[in-house]
């Protein structure tokens, strides 16, 4: 029976770059509940939501954006695809942006630092913006004619009453955490990993992207102010993790096309 053949350097656990379990565990259930009461914080700001909505659908006009319908009507040909898109938009953010880390934190510590301080930058800035730039999503704005396809076709993870929604923020639209983080785990695994297949990951950010404005959660302007926020999340943990020693950021040791370093 042929034996197995040793993993690659590359795919073996740096083990000595493994933070403790129980610290990362209460760190990232800290930043989740710093997340949640932040976006409650930013509720009640009614009338300020829907002007900025104004002012973002007009400027996506002026931009010659696509009409975010366009990608709701190709959802609301079928009752099945709308609520297969609602439940994405509902199930998928989290669970994927966790396994993700869990997956890094096993089988790639450093990378898995890397990237919780790139979602922690990332997430602190949108919070901040959420706060200070308060914004209906266009299900909401009149102006849009758009369908809130989840609370019509279901399922929804919001309160039919916005300003009422004790759970959740509905004036957060912009950034969309939702295509900054899938934008995130893409680029994290493709980091990661060394699969010639590995820009496939991209699909997970481009299916979330149609699925949110497609469910008229988000405009395109939200999903790129998350771009533009991770952009520089990136390079503020770069500049943050490169000045002691360049040869230690993930980055540095990224594969290139082929296999090649």
């Amino acid at each position: 029976m042929r034996a197995r053949s040793a993993p690659a350097a590359e795919d073996r656990p740096d083990l000595a770059s493994r933070p403790p379990l129980v610290r990362e565990l209460l760190l990232v259930a800290g930043l989740f509940l710093v997340y949640k009461c932040g976006r409650l914080l930013a509720a009640g700001e009614t009338a300020t939501a829907f002007h900025h909505a104004d002012g973002v659908w007009h400027a996506e006009r002026a931009l010659g954006l696509p009409d975010e319908a366009t990608v709701q009507s190709l959802l609301l040909h079928s009752d099945t695809l709308v609520r297969i898109a609602n439940t994405y938009y509902a199930t998928v953010h989290f669970p994927a942006t966790a396994l993700f880390l869990v997956w890094l934190y096993r089988r790639r510590p450093r990378h898995y630092l890397w990237s919780r301080r790139v979602l922690a930058v990332l997430t602190g800035a949108a919070l901040v913006l959420h706060l200070l730039v308060p914004l209906a999503p266009p299900r909401m704005l009149e102006a849009a004619g758009l369908v809130d396809t989840g609370q019509v076709y279901g399922p929804t993870v919001y309160g039919a009453a916005p300003e009422a929604d004790p759970l959740a923020n509905q004036f957060a639209a912009m950034p969309s955490l939702h295509f900054g983080w899938a934008l995130m785990v893409a680029v994290g695994l493709i980091v990661a990993t060394r699969s010639r297949w590995r820009y496939l990951w991209l699909l997970h950010p481009a299916l979330t992207l149609l699925v949110v404005v497609g469910t008229a959660n988000h405009y395109w302007l939200d999903a790129l102010a998350a771009t533009g926020l991770l952009a520089a999340a990136l390079a503020c943990v770069r500049l943050a993790e490169t000045a002691p020693s360049r040869g230690h950021h993930p980055l540095a040791h990224a594969p290139l096309p082929g296999g090649r370093r």
